[in-house]
């Protein structure tokens, strides 16, 4: 089957397990005051992009978190000499977004990009808006559940979107997209929205 769940894809019975979980609301609020950019009298809301400088798994090693991630997310992996093994230069990227390998070259960035799975915006609408500023950057941070890296035509495709309005093109990689979309909810006690939760569904039903 064409929309056979890539191999070692989470059964649908943990999408269900998440599902059961996590808060259901009729829409995604538009909650004012999100400004990602740091710069002169923007909000920075979820702190500077990639600090080292939070609570969350990683920090305060030395290297910004966006080289933490493809660190540890890809093989193969070259450092730029003199950086404490901090900058990555080279990789090869199995993409969890489309099943490609991907070949990273620091001079060809935007190849592979790191992808908030809920995306920032979304998360200040449905709560992180009332989170304390620690608690905003951990999320912004959080290498262990909120960020991966993917094919950055695919990250920027999502944008922020939720499930309702983005899913992985290939059904081969919704299974895992949908629970880690849910894993993240749940952590952070975020809420999800009913056309979130009809779509994540009907991806757990053919998820095994």
């Amino acid at each position: 089957m064409a929309d056979r769940p890539a191999p070692g894809s989470p059964p649908g019975s943990r999408i269900r397990t998440l599902l059961a979980a996590v808060e259901v609301i009729p829409a995604r609020p538009d909650v004012p005051g999100y400004e990602r950019d740091c710069g002169p009298g923007e909000g920075c809301v979820f702190g500077a992009a990639w600090t080292d400088a939070t609570t969350a798994p990683l920090s305060h090693n030395g290297c910004d978190t966006r080289n933490d991630v493809l660190a540890r997310t890809m093989t193969g992996v070259r450092f730029r000499p003199g950086t404490g093994r901090c900058v990555v230069v080279a990789g090869a990227l199995d993409d969890p977004y489309t099943g490609d390998r991907i070949a990273f070259r620091k001079a060809d960035a935007g190849e592979v990009q790191i992808d908030h799975v809920i995306p920032l915006a979304a998360a200040w609408d449905l709560g992180a808006h009332a989170w304390a500023p620690a608690m905003r950057r951990r999320f912004a941070n959080d290498v262990d559940f909120e960020l991966l890296a993917v094919d950055g035509p695919a990250n920027m495709r999502k944008s922020d979107s939720t499930p309702q309005d983005w899913v992985p093109a290939d059904a081969a990689y919704r299974c895992f997209y949908a629970a880690k979309y849910l894993t993240v909810a749940v952590r952070y006690s975020l809420p999800i929205t009913a056309g979130d939760r009809d779509v994540l569904s009907g991806i757990a039903e053919r998820c095994g």
